[in-house]
């Protein structure tokens, strides 16, 4: 039988070391493509590239059987070039994105080069979960989430994804045996209070670095961030259809 096509792309480049272990884990699942980011993404939510010309270079992989490609453009790009032009039209059976240095729970998921990947991909009609690990250091530990990705990878493999979902998977910052399980739950309604540090170059010149704080205000316990707080892995069903259907009937009595 034919090992089902995996395709793996992220945001914070093709030789982070979260995605280095997400195409270890999936080389145990399947045929493996890497087409990913040949620098940091990170933050460019859903923007593809209309204005520059787009590189998608083939790399040496260390790992054998596995093809990798550096693309000069988005992480939505790389979904999109793997698909029309690295595949040649092949579809994959999973597009998986990721391990993302760094949370993608709650209103981050808006921001997420990581996520909009994944949702690029689902708007192909290809099954695609994005996985985040809650350490944004270079050197986080991915080796405690291998066998939850790995089972949650396999799940989807063998029963698909619902149509217009894809999966949103944040992982804590945890030892292996202080995770307590996976939790589905929903999107907590966060949001990020920003700052900006007003600078002034040496020729005069006044520039911004932007900061902020993440709030949550939103308690229940079905929550991602709930969840991740108290030691879980949060699964989201993410769609993208951003139509609010309940709005429809109310904006109707407005007799436009």
């Amino acid at each position: 039988m034919q090992k089902p096509l995996i395709l793996i792309t992220n945001d914070d480049g093709i030789t982070a070391p979260g995605i280095r272990c997400l195409i270890a884990i999936m080389r145990e699942l399947g045929e493996v493509v890497v087409v990913a980011p040949g620098s940091p993404q990170s933050g460019k939510g859903h923007a593809v590239t209309l204005d520059t010309t787009i590189y998608c270079d083939p790399v040496q992989s260390p790992l054998e059987g596995v093809r990798e490609y550096a693309c000069s453009g988005t992480p939505a790009d790389c979904v999109k070039i793997a698909k029309h032009e690295v595949l040649e039209g092949r579809l994959p059976d999973l597009c998986v994105s990721g391990i993302n240095h760094g949370s993608n729970a709650s209103i981050n998921v808006i921001y997420s080069g990581t996520m909009s990947a994944a949702i690029e991909a689902g708007t192909e009609g290809i099954p695609a979960i994005g996985f985040s690990l809650l350490d944004d250091s270079w050197e986080a530990d991915f080796t405690q989430a291998r066998d939850f990705i790995k089972t949650i990878a396999e799940k989807v493999l063998t029963e698909g994804l619902p149509k217009g979902v894809v999966l949103n998977v944040n992982i804590p910052a945890l030892k292996r045996e202080a995770i307590k399980g996976i939790r589905v739950c929903r999107s907590a309604r966060g949001r990020w209070i920003e700052r900006f540090d007003k600078r002034t170059s040496p020729q005069g010149r006044v520039y911004y670095w932007m900061t902020g704080e993440f709030i949550n205000n939103d308690l229940a316990e079905d929550t991602d961030i709930w969840a991740l707080d108290h030691g879980y892995i949060s699964v989201v069903p993410v769609g993208f259809d951003l139509t609010v259907h309940e709005a429809i009937d109310t904006l109707n009595t407005w007799q436009l």
